[in-house]
């Protein structure tokens, strides 16, 4: 049977990033986001509140991404997977801690200030430069291949080649 690991969380950052480096020299980001769920007591007919902590970890170009835009209360997005740890200490106990490790994040919230809508509209242009330029680097690749290409007729195949093979299915 199959089975899912993952993990969608929207909310705040408790903190400002936490930033390191691999021996590899890939980034390594750790923040805590809080989500908080609201209601409202049946009995008392007062509001509840309950908020969970989560700690979160981005790795590579996320993690450069995340220390360089988000701060303490940045609302943001996170698709991801569960992952637990377990070290033991200097004084020999065995400690364990679960984790999301993100493997998607979205910046949400209000863009209260210049500098943030700015930091955002840089990264949309960003991403779209990349991707028109992507467009555009596979366009001219397919119209370098077609005026390259000589307009031969092709035979087609017998099926015996195709039926002719020593590989195992693995199934």
């Amino acid at each position: 049977m199959a089975s899912v690991n993952k993990v969608i969380i929207i909310g705040n950052l408790g903190h400002d990033p936490e930033t390191r480096y691999m021996s590899n020299g890939d980034a390594v980001t750790n923040v805590s986001i809080a989500t908080t769920e609201n209601w409202k007591d049946k009995n008392s007919g007062e509001k509840r509140e309950l908020t969970e902590w989560h700690r979160i970890t981005f790795y590579r170009k996320l993690a450069q991404i995340v220390k360089q835009y988000l701060k303490k209360g940045s609302q943001i997005y996170i698709e991801g997977r569960l992952q637990t740890r377990k070290w033991t200490n200097k004084e020999g106990v065995e400690k364990y801690v679960t984790e999301v490790i993100a493997d998607n994040m979205q910046m949400l919230g209000n863009r209260k200030n210049t500098n943030e809508k700015n930091i955002s509209n840089n990264l949309e242009n960003n991403f779209f430069n990349i991707m028109s330029s992507r467009k555009n680097s596979i366009s001219n690749t397919n119209n370098e291949k077609e005026k390259s290409q000589t307009n031969f007729k092709t035979q087609p195949l017998p099926i015996s080649n195709f039926l002719e093979t020593d590989d195992d299915v693995p199934f």
